[in-house]
This record gives C-alpha cells, sequence and structure tokens, in this order.
C-alpha cells in the first residue's frame, strides 16, 4: 500500500475558483446597479464621490426611476420638490434613452433648485 506523504490540494484549489466566481459575478451586479441601464462612455470623467445621495435613472424605454422605483415624469417631479436643494443627485442615463428624456429631468432639477448633480457615466 502506498504512503501519502503529502496532502492533495486539487479539491481546494476548485473550491477556491469556484468562490472567487462568486465574489466576481456578485461585485459585477454591485457595481453596475440594479437597473438595467448601459450608461454611455465618457474620457474626460471624474469619479463621483461616494456620498448619501437620491438616484434618478432613465431607462432605455424611457422609464423613470427613483431610488430604483420606477415612476412617471410628473411624479417624479413631485417627489423631487420635497428634496432640499443641498441634495446629491446621482443621475445615470441608458445610452439608448432618447436625449429628450434627459433634458426633461434635468429641467426638472433645475427648476426645483437641485443643483448638485453628477451624471453617472463608465470609463472608456
Amino acid at each position: 500500500m502506498k504512503r501519502m506523504d503529502t496532502i492533495n490540494v486539487i479539491p481546494f484549489i476548485d473550491v477556491m475558483l469556484v468562490l472567487l466566481a462568486i465574489v466576481l459575478t456578485t461585485a459585477t451586479f454591485l457595481a453596475e446597479g440594479r437597473l438595467p441601464i448601459r450608461l454611455p462612455k465618457a474620457s474626460a470623467a471624474n469619479p463621483a464621490e461616494v456620498t448619501q445621495r437620491v438616484e434618478i435613472a432613465v431607462g432605455a424605454d424611457g422609464t423613470y426611476y427613483l431610488d430604483a422605483a420606477p415612476l412617471g415624469l410628473e411624479p417624479l417631479g413631485e417627489r423631487l420638490a420635497i428634496l432640499d436643494p443641498q441634495t446629491a443627485i446621482a443621475l445615470r442615463v441608458d445610452a439608448q434613452a432618447r436625449f429628450e428624456q434627459f433634458v426633461a429631468v434635468v429641467d426638472i432639477l433645475k427648476a426645483r433648485g437641485l443643483e448638485r448633480v453628477s451624471i453617472l457615466t463608465r470609463d472608456r
């Protein structure tokens, strides 16, 4: 009978690779957000500060979201009217969304006096 002097590390490596795949998949979902919005590219963008903020998103189909809750344009304006003017706003607009939808959101923000707006993009 053959004597076992070494530890078999192949099962350990298999488990670690599975765990690595799970971590990388989860990290991808956390970085992109919960909504399926494909951000446009920007080459001269500065990273946004990580602070408490309100997130407004516009989907490719024209759906407006406030903190991942779908809303129409008028209810969005009503909900933004109660915010403090110093509230940080993160604006995510899908690259396939119509430009007029982006302008409509910016117009509402401007009318409500909300000026701390960050437009989120993805790196090249």
